[in-house]
């Protein structure tokens, strides 16, 4: 109920001002899959031919890629260590790998051991000893994945996650399949993946929430945006707490250490025309840390704005967002 409580919260900051015309008759969509609750609207004559499709693709890709499914070709490759791949997991695997590469192996689909020992796959949750770490750690690289054709090999024990960019990528192909059918605005809302097809039905843009990462339902500040996606990582996402030292340990792994991210950030938003690169990048960034994130974005500026929320609450935006974004606190820009 909370995460649908904080989903109609910042949809009615999303959907708010919307045009009246006959074009702008809305028809949302209400689906739970790839472990979250999604919100598909969609506008326009061409609406709900456009949302069959788009919500099919989204089932098919989570029914494809899920490690929680036991058939799903993710499953498969992970339980034999070598299987033969459909097109779209094969393609979004490489965009994985262009991501491990392009963040130094911050962003990576072999962290899936790590994943399992903490108890983040199955909410059976479990601080490991060193000597677990260290093992885990010796199956977790994606330099030992092996693509030939469309067949992949998991070498020396590496399994693999897509779901570090599986929102993302659903986002966006939910998007390009919505305008396939002739709509032309859509919003679509994939828990901390939010992506827009155009403007909003009147012609303006949209309104997109950045949550508060300590108050649940809150909202610590707003972008507009028109045909980009706005895409969230955060540390409140998922975590437990030790019972008996009260530590609280967060589902965002560093692959260098084994153990949850200790950045400084506490959120990471991605503004960008490419929801699967935002979905990869607010994970790598939010592990980097402001220095190391800034620095990245300043190689990288013209992929994709960012907004980074430090632990001690202080809000940065990059420059290119200097117009869009709102918040009743102070705003830092990083400049290029």
């Amino acid at each position: 109920m909370r995460k649908i409580l904080i989903v109609f919260t910042i949809l009615t900051l999303l959907l708010s001002g919307c045009g009246s015309r006959e074009d702008g008759a809305a028809s949302t969509r209400y689906l739970t899959t790839m472990d979250t609750v999604m919100t598909l609207t969609a506008y326009g004559p061409n609406r709900e031919d456009g949302l069959d499709k788009a919500q099919a693709e989204i089932l098919a890709l989570n029914a494809a890629l899920s490690t929680g499914l036991s058939d799903s070709e993710i499953s498969r490759l992970n339980e034999s260590g070598s299987a033969a791949l459909s097109p779209e997991p094969l393609a979004l695997l490489e965009r994985a790998l262009e991501l491990y590469d392009s963040t130094d192996g911050l962003f990576d689909p072999s962290v899936y051991p790590l994943v399992k020992l903490w108890g983040f796959y199955d909410k059976n949750y479990h601080v490991p000893t060193a000597a677990e770490l260290g093992e885990s750690l010796s199956r977790v690289g994606a330099d030992h994945i092996r693509i030939s054709g469309n067949t992949v090999t998991l070498e020396d024990g590496r399994q693999i996650d897509l779901g570090g960019i599986g929102k993302g990528y659903a986002s966006q192909r939910a998007c390009e399949i919505l305008r396939e059918a002739g709509v032309s605005s859509a919003l679509l809302s994939l828990g901390g993946n939010v992506q827009c097809l155009g403007s909003k039905p009147d012609g303006s843009d949209w309104n997109i929430g950045i949550r508060d990462p300590w108050q649940e339902g809150a909202l610590y500040a707003a972008v507009k945006v028109s045909d980009q996606a706005v895409i969230t990582s955060g540390g409140y996402e998922r975590y437990f707490e030790d019972p008996d030292t009260g530590v609280v340990y967060r589902h965002i792994l560093d692959p260098r250490t084994g153990r949850p991210a200790e950045s400084g950030l506490s959120s990471v938003s991605i503004v960008t025309t490419d929801g699967t690169l935002g979905d990869g990048l607010s994970t790598a960034l939010y592990i980097m840390g402001l220095e190391e994130a800034t620095a990245f974005w300043r190689t990288h500026s013209e992929e994709f704005e960012m907004i980074l929320i430090t632990d001690d609450g202080t809000l940065y935006a990059t420059e290119g967002l200097q117009n869009r974004i709102s918040s009743s606190g102070r705003i830092h820009f990083l400049s290029r």
